[in-house]
């Protein structure tokens, strides 16, 4: 059976990371990935956080498509965002970040508790990382989304199967993602670039 990570466009694995940042679009190819993860819990219960995620990549990809060159990476987007009204790529690569954040932590709470359903860890996840960003109505929302996940076994078996070796590959995927959003992270913070947003 084929690994879930053998189809995905990118690997964060794979993803280059240069003095200057984070490359734009293999973060982006990567990123895609991660749809296609909520896609195979269920793309039709999940389609609030598959649009989600899409239409942010998207905002990013147009930024990036308007002078690639000068927006070879996702830092180099946000800074010449800086100083503009309009943070169109800055504020969807927040809400992304954010969206990838929840899944990494999902991800790696679930195989950490081999015994934990998935409702049970991406619930878990929900609430320490996109929690405190969302209203009372997205919390409702995002409450009854946990409740739909598949059976742990089943998820696992989708992803091509329950064996050591193909779970600690999805590991290093989601702790690869895990190192970039580090990065973002601390990006975004030291510049204030958060603000507003």
């Amino acid at each position: 059976m084929t690994s879930f990570i053998d189809t995905v466009p990118r690997s964060f694995e794979n993803v280059a990371i240069t003095d200057e940042g984070i490359d734009t679009m293999e973060f982006l190819e990567a990123a895609q990935g991660v749809v296609m993860l909520f896609k195979k819990l269920s793309a039709t219960k999940f389609k609030l956080v598959i649009d989600d995620m899409d239409g942010n990549i998207q905002k990013i990809k147009n930024k990036y498509l308007s002078q690639p060159v000068d927006f070879k990476t996702l830092q180099n987007i946000i800074l010449s965002e800086a100083s503009e009204k309009t943070k169109t790529a800055t504020q969807g690569l927040l809400w992304l970040k954010r969206g990838l954040e929840f899944t990494a932590a999902a991800l790696l709470r679930s195989l950490e508790n081999a015994t934990e359903e998935l409702s049970v860890s991406f619930t878990k996840a929900y609430d320490v990382t996109l929690k405190q960003y969302h209203n009372f109505i997205v919390k409702s929302l995002f409450k009854t989304m946990m409740g739909l996940c598949p059976y742990r076994k089943d998820f696992y078996e989708t992803l091509g199967g329950t064996t050591p070796e193909a779970q600690e590959r999805l590991k290093d995927w989601a702790k690869a993602l895990q190192s970039q959003l580090e990065t973002l992270n601390k990006f975004y913070s030291q510049g204030g670039y958060d603000k507003g947003l």
